[in-house]
């Protein structure tokens, strides 16, 4: 298994590229998993139904299957805050050609940073890359707009056909080793 970050801030399209990212991956015959880092109290089971009900109720863990899909919702007793990618990358199955994971901008993992120029109404951003040894490329629609020099490769954000194949050349270096001891990074 192949995995790679995608690092960048709220607003940047993150998730609008990864969509396009994975249908590309797709159309080329691979299986792909996704680790999509959330905040704060999110929900994606629907209110009155059983599962929701279970949960509410207090079940530690709800798994809902069917004949095309399995969902599993673990409940937290208390807020945690050692989330880690690596922790989330063991629990998906490794047989999958690659892992994104969306949103661990402090992981150790190698990542694509993502970046649009922010708005005149937004607050300042902070670029990732002049001083995070683990982010391998970015992935920009204005290379102008990029406030700092970039020695690194430097990909159209609108051309996702163009990421994905610069992924596959550079694979080898995406491919997914878990850390050998209990491994801690910031998850945010």
């Amino acid at each position: 298994m192949k995995a790679i970050g995608f690092a960048g801030y709220s607003g940047a399209g993150k998730t609008t590229v990864l969509e396009q990212i994975i249908r590309v991956l797709r159309e080329r015959g691979l299986r792909v998993s996704v680790v999509k880092h959330a905040h704060h109290d999110f929900d994606v089971d629907v209110p009155g139904k059983d599962s929701w009900r279970h949960r509410k109720a207090g079940a530690f863990e709800v798994l809902v299957v069917s004949d095309r899909r399995l969902a599993l919702m673990r409940e937290f007793e208390t807020s945690r805050d050692d989330l880690s990618a690596h922790g989330m990358l063991a629990e998906l199955d490794h047989s999958v050609d690659w892992a994104i994971v969306e949103g661990f901008k402090r992981s150790d993992l190698p990542k694509i940073e993502i970046w649009r120029e922010p708005a005149a109404s937004e607050k300042p951003r902070v670029l990732r890359y002049p001083d995070d040894p683990d982010i391998h490329a970015v992935a920009t629609d204005d290379a102008s707009c990029l406030p700092a020099d970039c020695a690194l490769p430097v990909l159209d954000l609108n051309d996702p056909v163009k990421i994905v194949e610069w992924m596959l050349a550079n694979g080898a270096r995406f491919e997914y080793e878990p850390p050998a001891t209990n491994h801690q990074e910031n998850p945010l």
